[in-house]
């Protein structure tokens, strides 16, 4: 049971963080959505209160630690306590991103290979992923200690966690880390009865990726065809199929056994060798 029980969650804005937002709502918690676009996170907080729940959006950098104590207090004057914490901000951009898949000769001045990734554009995508759960954490898990029951903590791993993706090194770095992390929260706060779990996410088409994966007529990119004949139930994952790994994941009475788990939700992508 999560009724009555205060969720925070980072990007909240995002459609796959705002489907988890509204999840909890309709399950009875008062939820704090964070993001650093202010405005798509009250969209989903006024959709979430005008049915009836519990929310309130808050603008949030989730690389900035003093910043986020400010939200935290203010968060516990509107709502309470966190008893939930789902680190859901991250991403990738295009400044950490190689143009092909593999390297060849002459490849260097023809187009962006590894040698041309500069710091900045690896350090962000990198920094937003992995500081961007361990900050959060940070903060929020002080509201946990004491003692108090049903408290855990929720990361967003990726199927890159297991196996690396072309082009995308800092992102695939990054949640393998966040996948890492997670099982070392697991172990740090187990005397203090906090769980830590991991959902990982297969390939879910999302305001960020959707240019990556179809073109302007509707149809898969040769990328998203590639991803989809490695997904053995040959489709993308749809919003909603994250919801029960979730619920069973931040439930006490479902999972109050259960930490240290990356879950992937891949239609059987980490399973399928390619053979």
């Amino acid at each position: 049971m999560i009724k009555n029980k205060v969720v925070v969650i980072t990007g909240a804005g995002g459609v796959l963080c705002g489907a988890f937002a509204n999840e909890c709502a309709k399950n009875g918690a008062k939820v704090a959505l964070l993001d650093i676009n202010f405005d798509t996170a009250q969209k989903i907080a006024d959709n979430i209160t005008s049915s009836g729940g519990q929310a309130k959006a808050y603008k949030a950098d989730v690389l900035n630690h003093e910043a986020l104590e400010k939200v935290r207090i203010q968060v516990n004057k509107d709502l309470g306590k966190c008893d939930i914490l789902i680190n859901g901000a991250g991403g990738n951009s295009p400044k950490a991103t190689t143009d092909k898949e593999y390297y060849f000769d002459g490849d260097i001045g023809s187009v962006k290979t590894f040698f041309d990734l500069d710091k900045s554009g690896f350090s962000f995508v990198f920094d937003l992923n992995i500081m961007g759960t361990i900050i959060p954490s940070q903060v929020f898990v002080k509201d946990m200690l004491g003692g108090r029951n049903g408290c855990s903590i929720l990361n967003i791993s990726s199927m890159n966690a297991f196996t690396p993706l072309t082009k995308i090194p800092a992102y695939s770095a990054a949640k393998s880390g966040v996948s890492n992390f997670t099982q070392w929260l697991a172990v740090h706060f187990a005397k203090e009865g906090i769980r830590c779990n991991a959902i990982a996410p297969g390939f879910f088409v999302t305001n960020q990726n959707a240019a990556l994966l179809y073109g302007k007529d509707g149809k898969p990119t040769p990328r998203a065809g590639k991803i989809l004949a490695a997904t053995p139930m040959g489709r993308f994952g749809k919003d909603e199929e994250l919801l029960g790994a979730l619920m069973f994941l931040i439930d006490e009475t479902k999972s109050g056994f259960v930490t240290g788990v990356i879950l992937p939700v891949d239609g059987g992508f980490n399973a399928y060798s390619g053979v």
